[in-house]
C-alpha cells in the first residue's frame, strides 16, 4: 500500500508481499523492493506459504504464519481470538520530557508480556520538524530485533482545543510522511490552537478527517485515535468527545479508561507522593465548566469518566454508539530506574536526547512503570498481525486490567437456553422482542505473581447494565439515568477459573452490559449513589495511593438490541 513516496528506510506492505509471492508476475515487472522480497522468499522456501504482517512489515524477514505463534505467552486462541496485551501510549528520547531509546521500551514491553505497542512521542514543533522522521529507523530496527511484539509508530497529538491523544497508523511506506503531514497541519501546539474556540474544535475534526482520507486513499493501511487522560485537565468537553466519535467513528474509537503514570501516587520518600496518573490539578481557563471537582482525580487508578457508573462513559454508551476504553503506561521515566539522559543532549537542535546512561541513583520521583509492567490493554485479534490488532481495537474486543489482577476474560451475550455461541465484547446481539438473554462470563484468575511479586486475588465481579436511549439531545450531557450495577459475584480466589451466568431476562428494550472487577481493598459507594453503584472504586488519596494495593479490571460493553 502507499503511493510511491520513498524514504531512506525500507518498508514492506501486504501489497508488496503479495505481488512478490505471485509467480504469475515476472521478476522484471516487480519493483526493486518487491524483487528483493521475492528473493528472500525463494531462499527461505516460502513462496506460496501464508505470511503474517509480522513477517512483512518494516523489512523484517518473512516467516510462516505458524512461526509467529507464541504458545508460551498466553497467545493460544481463546474464544476464537488471540488476546494480545498491549499499550498505545509510550514515550522515548524523541519526547522532550522522556529519556529511553525505542528499543529499551520495546524490550521491556516484550519481557512484560506485551504483544503490541505504540510509540507515541509528543507532537510539537521539534517533533513535527525532525523527530517523526528520526524515530522511524529506531522503530523499524525494534521490529526486526523483537519479532514477537508488534511495534506501531504513532504520536501523542496535542488535540486542538483539547487534551492529548494517541494517533497511530499501520506500518507501510506512507507511515512517516502521513504522520508528519498530520502533525504539521493539525497539532494544537504546532498550530497555536490550544484554546477552546469553535475554530480550534473544527481543526481537531479536520485532523480526524485527514486520517480517514489517508486510509481511504491507501496512503496508510489503517489509522486510529484514542483520547488520552481525558479528565485530567477537564478540557475534553462532552460535546468534543461526541464530535470526534461522530465525525469519524472508524478512526476516533475511544479513550484511556485509566491513565498512565500509575506510580505517581506512591508515597514519599519511595515515590513521587502525588496523584495517580498525575491527576493533581484542577480546572483552568479552558476547562469545561460543568465538570465537578472530583473529576480531576482518579478512582482506583481509573479516570472519572470511566470509573463513574452512570457517568460520562455510560452516557456515551447509552447512545448505542461505540466508544472503547484502554489502559496504558504513558511511560516517560520509570519509577526507581537509575538512568539519566546522555551528556551533550540538545533536544531542540537534534529532536532527541542522547542515549541514556547509568546515573547510579534510583529515581523515586518518577511516576511511571515500564510498558506491560502494571497497565495492560487486552485485544482480541484474529491473528498476530498489525492489521488484526487495529481491527480488534476498532471492534471493541478489549478488556483492561492493572497489576495482573486476572489472566483472561471471556464474555458472551447469547439467547438463553439455545446453545448459541452469541457475541463477545464490543459486539451487538440482536434478538426477537422479549427473548430471554444471558451473559456468560469466564474469568481466568491471576494464577501467578505479578511484577510486584504477589499473586492478586479477585474479590468481586460487577455486572453493569444500562438502557440505550439514543443520541443525546444535550451534547454536553455526562450522566445517564438508567445505568447501574445489577449483579455482583463474590470470588475471593487467585487461581483457576471461575464462571458466572447473569440472566438479563426477557429483553424488551435495547440495553448494554459491561463488567468490572476488583481486589476489594478500597471501595466506596459510587458518585451517583449506592443504589447505582454500592461498591465502586474510592477516590485516590493524593500522596498516598500505592497502585498495587488497589487493582481493578474493566471490560468494554456488549449491546443487546431486540427487534421490534
Amino acid at each position: 500500500m502507499g503511493h510511491g513516496h520513498h524514504h531512506h528506510h525500507d518498508h514492506e506492505t501486504p501489497q508488496d508481499a503479495g505481488e512478490a509471492r505471485d509467480l504469475s508476475i515476472p521478476d522484471e515487472e516487480l519493483s526493486p523492493e518487491q524483487l528483493s522480497r521475492r528473493r528472500v522468499f525463494r531462499r527461505a522456501g516460502l513462496l506460496g506459504a501464508g505470511l503474517t504482517a509480522a513477517g512483512v512489515m518494516g523489512g523484517t524477514q518473512a516467516q510462516p504464519a505458524a512461526a509467529t505463534r507464541d504458545e508460551g505467552r498466553g497467545r493460544e486462541p481463546r474464544d476464537g481470538y488471540q488476546w494480545l496485551a498491549g499499550d498505545h501510549h509510550i514515550h522515548t528520547q524523541y519526547s522532550s520530557d522522556a529519556v529511553y531509546r525505542v528499543i529499551d521500551q520495546v524490550r521491556h514491553g516484550n519481557a512484560y508480556g506485551l504483544g503490541w505497542m505504540v510509540i507515541t512521542d509528543h507532537g510539537g514543533a521539534t517533533h513535527a520538524k525532525i523527530g517523526v522522521e528520526k524515530v522511524n529507523p529506531d522503530i523499524v530496527a525494534a521490529r526486526q530485533a523483537v519479532k514477537d511484539t508488534l511495534v506501531f509508530q504513532g504520536l501523542e497529538w496535542n488535540i486542538p482545543a483539547a487534551e492529548h491523544g494517541t494517533v497511530f497508523v499501520a506500518p507501510g511506506r506512507g507511515e512517516v510522511e502521513t504522520l508528519k503531514e498530520f502533525e504539521n497541519s493539525f497539532d494544537g501546539s504546532v498550530k497555536g490552537a490550544s484554546s477552546n474556540t469553535p475554530q480550534n474544535e473544527a481543526l481537531a475534526i479536520a485532523g480526524l478527517n485527514f486520517l480517514a482520507e489517508a486510509v481511504k486513499r491507501r496512503r496508510v493501511p489503517d489509522a486510529l485515535f484514542f483520547a488520552n487522560h481525558p479528565a485530567r485537565k477537564g478540557i475534553d468537553s462532552p460535546h468534543e468527545i461526541r464530535g470526534w466519535r461522530d465525525a469519524q467513528p472508524s478512526i476516533a474509537v475511544g479513550m484511556e479508561g485509566a491513565p498512565g503514570h500509575q506510580a505517581a501516587g506512591i508515597p514519599k520518600p519511595y515515590g513521587p507522593g502525588g496523584g495517580r496518573g498525575i491527576y493533581d490539578g484542577g480546572p483552568g481557563a479552558d476547562s469545561f465548566p460543568g465538570y465537578p471537582a472530583e473529576s480531576y482525580k482518579t478512582f482506583g487508578g481509573f479516570d472519572w469518566m470511566t470509573a463513574t457508573v452512570g457517568g460520562l462513559w455510560d452516557s456515551l454508551l447509552a447512545e448505542g454508539k461505540p466508544w472503547w476504553i484502554t489502559a496504558n503506561s504513558d511511560s516517560h521515566w520509570v519509577h526507581g530506574d537509575t538512568s539519566d539522559r546522555g551528556p551533550g543532549s540538545d533536544f531542540n537542535a537534534n529532536g532527541r536526547y542522547e542515549d541514556p546512561i547509568y546515573k547510579g541513583v534510583p529515581n523515586f520521583g518518577a511516576g511511571d512503570f515500564w510498558p506491560g509492567f502494571y497497565s495492560r490493554t487486552h485485544v482480541g485479534a484474529q491473528d498476530f498481525s498489525y492489521r488484526a490488532v487495529m481491527e480488534g481495537l476498532r471492534a471493541g474486543r478489549i478488556w483492561v486490567d492493572h497489576g495482573g489482577l486476572i489472566s483472561g476474560l471471556v464474555v458472551r451475550a447469547r439467547a438463553a437456553g439455545t446453545g448459541q455461541r452469541g457475541v463477545t465484547l464490543g459486539d451487538t446481539l440482536r434478538v426477537r422482542q422479549g427473548a430471554r438473554v444471558e451473559l456468560a462470563i469466564e474469568i481466568t484468575l491471576a494464577g501467578r505473581p505479578n511484577w510486584a511479586q504477589f499473586t492478586p486475588s479477585l474479590a468481586r465481579v460487577d455486572v453493569i447494565q444500562g438502557d440505550v436511549t439514543g443520541p443525546a439531545s444535550d451534547k454536553d450531557a455526562f450522566t445517564t439515568p438508567n445505568t447501574k450495577v445489577v449483579q455482583s459475584y463474590e470470588v475471593n480466589k487467585n487461581s483457576g477459573t471461575v464462571t458466572f451466568t447473569y440472566q438479563l431476562g426477557a429483553v424488551d428494550r435495547p440495553v448494554y452490559v459491561r463488567l468490572r472487577g476488583t481486589d476489594g481493598k478500597r471501595t466506596a459507594p459510587g458518585l451517583m449513589g449506592a443504589a447505582v453503584d454500592p461498591n465502586g472504586p474510592q477516590i485516590d488519596v493524593y500522596g498516598d495511593a500505592d497502585p498495587w494495593k488497589d487493582l481493578w479490571f474493566y471490560s468494554n460493553p456488549i449491546w443487546v438490541l431486540p427487534r421490534r
